[in-house]
């Protein structure tokens, strides 16, 4: 079904309402979507072993959570009507989370072609009532959130907020659904108690999508920006100490006249409208800001290679989580075929010893030619950067330069390198 179709058939979506309530040790938060007519989502959160207090002082952040979170399920259909129910958005706010979506959404819409700038194609409508105040919660300065996936770029944080502070932080991991990477990063940081928070995607939207109802990337670090919110504000964190680097501002296509960023919101745009949004609408407390924002990618990684403890444990791979909506397992482990893999190899191979990388890895990737075109993305010789967490092309160029110097005078380079050698590094001199 096209989009024109799905947008007849399905003309509104509904924020329709939220609830919490305590489970046990934890707080369990229940969203109710709608798609006129007949398609209803359910989505829960459960946010674990929460201090006792009260929570009602915490509504406005909960509700603000079904609002990044009711996005994944409207792309399902893109209904020309967005309905927020649940609560009120002033007209500052409804124009922040237009601009959101039209943004954190730009890949959705490029690899849908879907035509995002025409009038009209996105209306918030909103329940009128008394706008929430922003939430006052006790924090204190020395107590810092760090979210952690199972990448390379937390650890890091980690170990430099550990290492540098005159007095030492009291810092709480934090991870959503953790992965076994992400696990094992926390354990080896040495994170006691952290927090963790299981999101529960309702299965309905997992059917749709394989029955193809319109599916695709959504800005997931704004989905963190708000949850971390809500978590530091539970449980007295003064900071959120993201791990989003300076690459992440760079777009990789442009279309209809805008650009595209894959991690648009990783980027220093979306921080800075997150953080002026959530000073006036969430909390005047909490400090949303990333810790390596000065640094780029292989700048992050010459530190990361200081910590050889992470090197059993990490994983960047996308693909190794991947679940093609539901219908395989996760292999949970590097491809060595997709171009995350292959940025990753280049921008740590000049900083590690060769027996190291490919005991990562599995295998020397410079030695696989079909790796080839995407290697031609990277450094932007061919089509446009792909849509991965991943430097910038003059950043790839770099690397790609660091890694030959380190394996020049051999009397036979690996394919990738040797294509650098013969055609790329000719044109640079």
């Amino acid at each position: 079904m096209g989009l024109r179709q799905l947008q007849k058939k399905y003309p509104r979506f509904i924020y329709e309402s939220y609830s919490y309530k305590n489970s046990g040790k934890d707080l369990k938060i229940s969203f109710s979507f709608k798609i006129e007519p007949g398609i209803s989502f359910n989505p829960t959160l459960i946010i674990k072993n929460i201090p006792k207090l009260s929570l009602a002082k915490f509504d406005n952040l909960a509700f603000h959570l079904g609002l990044i979170e009711m996005i994944s399920y409207w792309k399902a259909t893109c209904s020309p009507e967005i309905v927020i129910r649940a609560g009120y958005l002033n007209s500052e706010q409804i124009r922040w989370w237009q601009d959101l979506i039209m943004k954190g959404l730009g890949q959705f819409f490029f690899e849908n072609k879907i035509p995002f700038q025409k009038p009209k194609f996105f209306i918030a409508a909103s329940k009128k009532q008394n706008l929430a105040k922003p939430s006052l919660v006790k924090t204190s300065w020395n107590k810092i959130l760090v979210p952690v996936g199972g990448g390379k770029d937390s650890a890091v944080t980690l170990e430099l907020l550990s290492a540098f502070s005159k007095k030492k932080p009291d810092i709480r991991c934090f991870s959503l659904n953790p992965t076994d990477a992400a696990k094992k990063i926390m354990k080896v940081a040495g994170c006691k108690k952290p927090i963790i928070v299981e999101r529960k995607i309702d299965k309905f939207l997992l059917e749709l999508n394989r029955n193809g109802f319109l599916n695709g990337h959504t800005p997931f670090s704004a989905y963190l920006a708000f949850l971390t919110t809500l978590v530091a504000s539970l449980f007295g964190q003064k900071y959120i100490a993201l791990s989003n680097e300076k690459s992440s501002n760079e777009g990789n296509v442009k279309y209809l006249g805008k650009t595209i960023n894959h991690q648009w919101s990783k980027s220093f745009e979306f921080e800075e409208k997150f953080r002026k949004y959530s000073k006036k609408y969430l909390s005047k407390d909490i400090e949303y800001f990333s810790f390596l924002r000065p640094l780029y990618e292989i700048h992050i990684a010459e530190i990361f290679s200081r910590y050889p403890k992470y090197f059993p444990v990490f994983l960047s791979c996308n693909e190794a989580y991947k679940t093609a909506s539901g219908t395989k397992k996760p292999t949970k482990k590097w491809c060595g075929k997709c171009s995350k893999c292959l940025f990753v190899f280049m921008i740590l191979y000049p900083f590690l010893e060769e027996k190291e990388i490919l005991k990562i890895f599995g295998k020397n990737l410079f030695q696989d030619k079909k790796l080839l075109p995407l290697l031609q993305q990277l450094i932007g010789e061919k089509g446009f950067k792909p849509f991965e967490c991943v430097g910038t092309k003059k950043e790839s160029l770099s690397a790609l330069y660091l890694c030959w110097l380190k394996t020049k005078g051999k009397k036979k380079l690996p394919y990738l390198l040797d294509y650098f050698e013969r055609k790329i590094l000719p044109r640079h001199k």
